[in-house]
Protein backbone atom coordinates (compact mmCIF):
# COMPACT_ATOMS: atom_id res chain seq x y z
CA UNK A 1 0.00 0.00 0.00
CA UNK A 2 2.82 2.43 0.86
CA UNK A 3 4.49 1.83 -2.48
CA UNK A 4 1.17 2.25 -4.23
CA UNK A 5 0.50 5.47 -2.38
CA UNK A 6 3.95 6.81 -3.21
CA UNK A 7 3.33 6.18 -6.88
CA UNK A 8 -0.02 7.95 -6.77
CA UNK A 9 1.50 10.86 -4.84
CA UNK A 10 4.26 11.18 -7.42
CA UNK A 11 1.72 11.18 -10.24
CA UNK A 12 -0.29 13.94 -8.56
CA UNK A 13 2.86 16.01 -7.97
CA UNK A 14 4.04 15.47 -11.56
CA UNK A 15 0.65 16.52 -12.94
CA UNK A 16 0.68 19.67 -10.83
CA UNK A 17 4.23 20.47 -11.97
CA UNK A 18 3.16 20.00 -15.61
CA UNK A 19 0.16 22.29 -15.09
CA UNK A 20 2.44 24.84 -13.43
CA UNK A 21 4.62 24.90 -16.55
CA UNK A 22 1.75 24.80 -19.03
CA UNK A 23 -0.41 27.64 -17.70
CA UNK A 24 2.16 30.42 -18.31
CA UNK A 25 2.59 29.10 -21.85
CA UNK A 26 -1.06 28.84 -22.92
CA UNK A 27 -3.10 31.10 -20.66
CA UNK A 28 -4.78 33.90 -22.66
CA UNK A 29 -5.29 35.99 -19.51
CA UNK A 30 -2.12 38.02 -19.06
CA UNK A 31 -1.78 41.47 -17.52
CA UNK A 32 1.10 43.49 -18.90
CA UNK A 33 2.53 46.44 -16.97
CA UNK A 34 5.80 47.23 -18.68
CA UNK A 35 8.37 45.91 -18.13
CA UNK A 36 6.56 43.07 -16.31
CA UNK A 37 3.68 40.75 -17.12
CA UNK A 38 1.48 38.61 -14.88
CA UNK A 39 -0.29 35.46 -16.04
CA UNK A 40 -3.50 34.66 -14.20
CA UNK A 41 -3.43 31.31 -12.34
CA UNK A 42 0.26 30.64 -13.03
CA UNK A 43 0.80 29.77 -9.34
CA UNK A 44 -2.41 27.81 -8.79
CA UNK A 45 -0.82 24.36 -9.19
CA UNK A 46 1.89 25.26 -6.67
CA UNK A 47 -0.64 26.51 -4.13
CA UNK A 48 -2.61 23.28 -4.46
CA UNK A 49 0.64 21.41 -3.84
CA UNK A 50 1.10 23.49 -0.68
CA UNK A 51 -2.33 22.32 0.50
CA UNK A 52 -1.28 18.69 -0.02
CA UNK A 53 2.08 18.33 1.73
CA UNK A 54 5.60 19.81 2.07
CA UNK A 55 7.08 17.08 -0.14
CA UNK A 56 4.55 17.75 -2.90
CA UNK A 57 5.14 21.50 -2.65
CA UNK A 58 8.91 21.06 -3.02
CA UNK A 59 8.51 18.58 -5.88
CA UNK A 60 6.18 20.87 -7.83
CA UNK A 61 8.37 23.91 -7.21
CA UNK A 62 11.50 22.13 -8.40
CA UNK A 63 9.59 20.54 -11.27
CA UNK A 64 8.33 23.85 -12.62
CA UNK A 65 11.78 25.40 -12.22
CA UNK A 66 13.37 22.56 -14.17
CA UNK A 67 10.65 22.80 -16.80
CA UNK A 68 11.28 26.50 -17.33
CA UNK A 69 15.03 25.88 -17.50
CA UNK A 70 14.76 23.07 -20.03
CA UNK A 71 12.18 25.05 -21.97
CA UNK A 72 14.72 27.79 -22.64
CA UNK A 73 13.05 30.49 -20.57
CA UNK A 74 15.18 33.50 -19.58
CA UNK A 75 17.35 32.70 -16.59
CA UNK A 76 15.65 35.42 -14.54
CA UNK A 77 12.33 33.60 -15.00
CA UNK A 78 13.99 30.37 -13.87
CA UNK A 79 15.40 32.16 -10.83
CA UNK A 80 11.99 33.56 -9.91
CA UNK A 81 10.45 30.09 -10.23
CA UNK A 82 13.17 28.60 -8.04
CA UNK A 83 12.64 31.24 -5.35
CA UNK A 84 9.06 30.03 -4.93
CA UNK A 85 10.30 26.92 -3.17
CA UNK A 86 10.76 29.08 -0.07
CA UNK A 87 7.15 30.17 0.40
CA UNK A 88 5.84 26.82 -0.84
CA UNK A 89 7.83 24.78 1.65
CA UNK A 90 7.25 27.11 4.60
CA UNK A 91 3.56 27.33 3.82
CA UNK A 92 3.16 23.57 3.48
CA UNK A 93 5.03 22.97 6.75
CA UNK A 94 2.80 25.46 8.53
CA UNK A 95 -0.34 23.85 7.12
CA UNK A 96 0.92 20.43 8.11
CA UNK A 97 1.14 21.59 11.71
CA UNK A 98 -2.01 23.72 11.57
CA UNK A 99 -4.48 21.99 9.20
CA UNK A 100 -7.43 23.80 10.77
CA UNK A 101 -6.40 26.94 8.88
CA UNK A 102 -8.14 25.63 5.77
CA UNK A 103 -11.43 25.59 7.66
CA UNK A 104 -11.36 29.22 8.82
CA UNK A 105 -12.03 32.10 6.42
CA UNK A 106 -10.22 34.57 8.66
CA UNK A 107 -7.18 32.34 9.12
CA UNK A 108 -6.98 31.45 5.44
CA UNK A 109 -6.90 35.16 4.52
CA UNK A 110 -4.09 35.81 6.99
CA UNK A 111 -2.27 32.73 5.69
CA UNK A 112 -2.62 33.91 2.08
CA UNK A 113 -1.20 37.33 2.99
CA UNK A 114 1.66 35.70 4.89
CA UNK A 115 2.54 33.53 1.88
CA UNK A 116 2.16 36.48 -0.47
CA UNK A 117 4.69 38.52 1.48
CA UNK A 118 7.24 35.69 1.53
CA UNK A 119 6.56 35.01 -2.15
CA UNK A 120 7.15 38.66 -3.07
CA UNK A 121 10.31 39.01 -0.99
CA UNK A 122 11.72 35.82 -2.49
CA UNK A 123 11.17 37.02 -6.05
CA UNK A 124 12.64 40.46 -5.35
CA UNK A 125 15.75 38.79 -3.92
CA UNK A 126 15.92 36.47 -6.94
CA UNK A 127 15.66 39.28 -9.47
CA UNK A 128 17.86 41.88 -7.75
CA UNK A 129 21.22 40.32 -8.76
CA UNK A 130 20.13 40.43 -12.41
CA UNK A 131 19.23 44.09 -12.06
CA UNK A 132 22.55 44.90 -10.41
CA UNK A 133 24.37 42.90 -13.08
CA UNK A 134 22.75 44.97 -15.84
CA UNK A 135 21.26 41.83 -17.41
CA UNK A 136 17.61 42.91 -17.59
CA UNK A 137 15.88 44.83 -20.37
CA UNK A 138 16.66 48.53 -20.79
CA UNK A 139 13.13 49.47 -19.76
CA UNK A 140 13.81 48.16 -16.24
CA UNK A 141 16.65 50.64 -15.85
CA UNK A 142 14.67 53.47 -17.38
CA UNK A 143 11.95 52.91 -14.78
CA UNK A 144 14.45 52.40 -11.94
CA UNK A 145 14.87 49.79 -9.22
CA UNK A 146 12.03 50.96 -6.99
CA UNK A 147 9.45 50.87 -9.77
CA UNK A 148 10.68 47.84 -11.72
CA UNK A 149 11.83 45.54 -8.94
CA UNK A 150 10.21 46.66 -5.68
CA UNK A 151 7.01 47.82 -7.35
CA UNK A 152 6.34 45.47 -10.22
CA UNK A 153 8.16 42.36 -8.99
CA UNK A 154 7.54 42.88 -5.26
CA UNK A 155 4.08 44.43 -4.96
CA UNK A 156 2.99 42.92 -8.27
CA UNK A 157 3.93 39.43 -7.12
CA UNK A 158 2.15 39.98 -3.79
CA UNK A 159 -1.14 40.90 -5.50
CA UNK A 160 -0.70 38.14 -8.08
CA UNK A 161 -0.05 35.66 -5.28
CA UNK A 162 -3.27 36.60 -3.47
CA UNK A 163 -5.35 36.22 -6.63
CA UNK A 164 -3.85 32.82 -7.51
CA UNK A 165 -4.20 31.65 -3.91
CA UNK A 166 -7.91 32.50 -4.02
CA UNK A 167 -8.34 30.53 -7.25
CA UNK A 168 -6.42 27.55 -5.86
CA UNK A 169 -8.42 27.60 -2.63
CA UNK A 170 -11.70 27.72 -4.56
CA UNK A 171 -10.62 24.72 -6.64
CA UNK A 172 -9.49 22.96 -3.49
CA UNK A 173 -12.85 23.48 -1.79
CA UNK A 174 -14.84 21.99 -4.67
CA UNK A 175 -12.69 18.87 -5.01
CA UNK A 176 -14.83 15.97 -3.73
CA UNK A 177 -13.63 14.83 -0.32
CA UNK A 178 -13.84 11.22 0.87
CA UNK A 179 -13.57 12.21 4.52
CA UNK A 180 -14.60 15.14 6.66
CA UNK A 181 -12.63 18.36 6.41
CA UNK A 182 -11.38 18.18 9.97
CA UNK A 183 -8.99 15.46 8.86
CA UNK A 184 -8.14 17.13 5.59
CA UNK A 185 -4.35 17.14 5.68
CA UNK A 186 -4.23 13.66 7.19
CA UNK A 187 -6.46 12.45 4.40
CA UNK A 188 -4.22 13.90 1.75
CA UNK A 189 -1.09 12.38 3.21
CA UNK A 190 -2.35 8.95 4.18
CA UNK A 191 -5.61 8.08 2.46
CA UNK A 192 -5.08 6.30 -0.87
CA UNK A 193 -8.73 6.50 -1.81
CA UNK A 194 -8.68 10.27 -1.56
CA UNK A 195 -5.62 10.49 -3.76
CA UNK A 196 -7.35 8.32 -6.35
CA UNK A 197 -10.36 10.61 -6.25
CA UNK A 198 -8.12 13.67 -6.66
CA UNK A 199 -6.64 12.27 -9.86
CA UNK A 200 -9.98 11.19 -11.31
CA UNK A 201 -11.67 14.50 -10.60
Amino acid sequence: MEKRFSTKSMVVAALLAAIGILIPLVSPIRFVIEPASFTLASHVALFIAVFISPATAVFVSLGTTLGFFLGGFPIVVVARAFSQIIFAFLGAIYLKNNPEILQSKKKIVVFAIFLGIIHAIGEVIAVSPFYIGQSLSDLNYQKGYIYSIVGLVGIGTFVHSLVDFAIAYWIWKIIPKKSNRDGLRKCLCSNYNFQRGLIIH
